[in-house]
């Protein structure tokens, strides 16, 4: 059962989530900095790492969302396989939490990749590398994407104070 600090916690990381996607952009950079600011695990390479997974992975629109992507890494910093643990297995509760996440977010914004949100967010989709058009989704998008970043960092940060 969460306790009224676990939830203060969460909605604390879902508004520095938004803030930071508002001022800075860079969704996945976003939700796991604030992982890292409100519960920890993760380092500052593990941030830096997760920058080219913006806009669906090199602003190209066609992989996961990059607010899910840092939501899946922050999870897989606390229960992925280490490095000596190669041949350990597939680490399950990892997938677990993965899967769990991943499929909330398609409940909740109706699909997983960068292009599914734009078209669900906007009514179209954007070529991010036409400088006309990514600032067309700059004002059509509003604070869209920001909550999408804040959702997904509020419900790793309820996964991550799970027992």
């Amino acid at each position: 059962m969460e306790s009224p600090d676990d939830t203060a916690l969460a909605e604390r990381a879902y508004d520095k989530a938004v803030r930071y996607e508002l001022d800075y952009g860079c969704c996945p950079q976003c939700v796991l900095a604030t992982v890292q600011e409100t519960v920890g695990i993760v380092d500052d390479q593990t941030i830096k790492a997760s920058h080219a997974l913006s806009g669906g992975g090199g602003l190209m629109g066609e992989g996961l969302c990059g607010a899910l992507t840092g939501g899946l890494m922050a999870l897989a910093a606390r229960f992925g396989r280490d490095r000596d643990e190669l041949d350990q297995g597939r680490y399950m509760n990892d997938f677990k939490k993965a899967k769990e996440l991943t499929e909330r977010f398609r409940a909740e914004f109706g699909g997983v990749s960068c292009r599914e949100l734009q078209q669900r967010f906007t009514g179209r989709t954007y070529d991010m590398w036409d400088a006309a058009q990514y600032r067309a989704f700059d004002q059509a998008r509003g604070n869209r994407c920001a909550h999408a970043t804040g959702t997904v960092t509020r419900w790793v940060v309820e996964i991550l104070q799970r027992p």
